[in-house]
């Protein structure tokens, strides 16, 4: 009788686990915008315009558009976490998206047309904070003992 060990799979490192929440995170906040209740205002839910009225936990405004990014952007992390210089790229460049929405977000006029996706205060603020802590995540997951900065 011959006994095949199975290899294992080699263990993520820290980054892959961080790009992997993030992409499960935002897979599951884009599902939750498409489900009533936890979406208020579903009905007024717009493909992409400043007007939807419909808000993720009552305080994020949402539209059709915003739930597929978030799906799509979610997505991509699980797929991308799958190597440590793509987990880090996609912390970082994600990181560096979120903060240009949060700049968008502040210098457009919620009210206008030009708030298509939409966003709101609370929106801006999660984009920062999400744009801060993935970049974080990406460079500080990838550090060296030695610091240099360089990934494993």
């Amino acid at each position: 009788m011959t006994t095949h060990a199975r290899a294992s799979a080699p263990a993520r490192t820290a980054v892959q686990q961080a790009a992997l929440l993030v992409g499960a995170v935002f897979l599951l906040v884009g599902i939750l915008g498409f489900i009533p209740g936890v979406t208020t205002h579903y009905g007024s839910m717009e493909f992409a315009a400043h007007h939807s009225g419909a808000k993720l936990l009552s305080i994020f405004q949402v539209s059709v558009l915003h739930n597929i990014v978030h799906l799509l952007f979610g997505i991509a992390g699980l797929a991308l976490a799958r190597a440590i210089p793509t987990a880090r790229n996609y912390l970082v460049v994600g990181g560096a998206v979120y903060l240009v929405l949060w700049l968008y977000g502040l210098i457009i006029d919620v009210g206008s047309n030009a708030n298509f996706v939409p966003v709101n205060n609370a929106d801006n603020w999660l984009h920062f904070f999400l744009g801060i802590g993935m970049i974080a995540a990406g460079f500080f997951l990838t550090r060296t003992t030695s610091g240099v900065g360089t990934t494993r």
